[in-house]
């Protein structure tokens, strides 16, 4: 059982207001992991105003703990999902 997973949305919340890639989520969720969190957590949004799909798809292959995806379930997002491989 994971004892702890870090959401990392607040973290993109920052990047985002501020512009740019700083703070860098994909470095976050990997220094999260490495500091002994058991798994991450991300909540994509349809407005992405939090942590946007292209950062959900692309931090998963870099961390090898539980990664947990909690997504508002429309149609396009399933199929963004799917098809990003997301959800195998």
């Amino acid at each position: 059982m994971t004892r702890l997973s870090v959401n990392i949305n607040k973290i993109a919340t920052l990047r985002n207001a501020r512009g740019g890639n700083m703070p860098d989520v994909e470095k976050a969720a990997c220094d999260c992991v490495r500091f002994g969190a058991e798994g991450i957590t991300v909540h994509p949004r349809p407005d992405e105003r939090h942590i946007r799909y292209s950062d959900a798809r692309d931090i998963k292959p870099l961390i090898d703990v539980e990664y947990i995806l909690k997504e508002t379930l429309s149609l396009n997002l399933w199929i963004w999902s799917m098809k990003s491989s997301l959800l195998r």
